[in-house]
């Protein structure tokens, strides 16, 4: 009977969520005019598929955070090893900037790379969000990669080399694949971070799904319905990364065993 209570816990938990978010909809003085969203979507008449502002909107805030996820697992791999090497100068490079990015805020850091960096390089609106985006996810990819890679017992590392590996071998083949075994849970979650983050760019004049959605609103007072289906895109695109980096956790793990 415990274990029947225990499984049935979220679906209760689900059910009164939903039971209170009801309730409060039928309550809400509100007119609700959801048949006018759908034209901010996408239309489709005579079998001319046309996409709307809020899908525009979102092919954007996709694109960026598509381009920062590669980008800030890149540099977080690189500052972690940065982190690890024999060199002083390179760890403390290394520890500046993830000290620095991880204790100012993400909105900071765009008006800083907007504003000051990019008139010296002439860089698009686009590129500096990117830019930020990737840095400041960076550190946080650089502290979580750094902790699997501690926490791969030093003994592998000297089994690699004993068989004849080289230090990128013993890396690539032995530290690294144990190493993302430990640490896929925590970059999906600092992934999702991201895809949440990447709104913020909305206040450099960037027309992703945010300031879409906000445009729309000033201009027709849908306040609920379009930040409702605002939401309902960020999750879908969070929880579809998610479902990725759990089939390819569970890969791994099939092919680890």
């Amino acid at each position: 009977m415990r274990f029947k209570l225990k499984g049935m816990k979220p679906f209760l938990i689900c059910a009164v969520f939903f039971l209170i978010l009801f309730t409060g909809y039928r309550n809400l003085e509100y007119n609700w005019q959801w048949y006018r969203v759908w034209a901010y979507l996408f239309t489709y008449e005579n079998g001319v598929f046309t996409p709307g502002i809020l899908l525009e909107g979102l092919m954007i805030t996709i694109r960026i955070s598509a381009i920062s996820l590669v980008l800030s697992l890149f540099i977080g791999f690189l500052s972690a090893f940065a982190r690890l090497s024999n060199y002083p100068s390179l760890r403390a490079i290394s520890w500046l900037y993830v000290e620095i990015v991880r204790n100012t805020p993400l909105l900071i850091q765009i008006f800083v790379i907007y504003f000051v960096v990019s008139p010296v390089f002439n860089l698009s609106a686009f590129v500096s969000a990117v830019i930020a985006l990737s840095l400041f996810e960076g550190a946080y990819s650089s502290e979580i990669i750094r902790s699997g890679i501690i926490n791969v017992p030093k003994g592998q590392f000297e089994a690699a080399q004993s068989i004849g590996l080289t230090t990128a071998q013993s890396y690539l083949k032995v530290i690294i694949p144990q190493m993302l075994r430990q640490i896929l849970p925590m970059l999906a979650g600092q992934s999702v971070s991201l895809i949440k983050d990447s709104a913020l760019v909305s206040t450099i004049s960037i027309y992703d799904l945010t300031m879409q959605g906000q445009r729309i609103v000033s201009e027709t007072f849908l306040t609920f319905e379009i930040w409702f289906v605002v939401a309902i895109c960020y999750l879908m695109i969070t929880v579809s990364l998610s479902i990725v980096i759990r089939w390819f956790e569970n890969h791994l793990n099939f092919i680890n065993r």
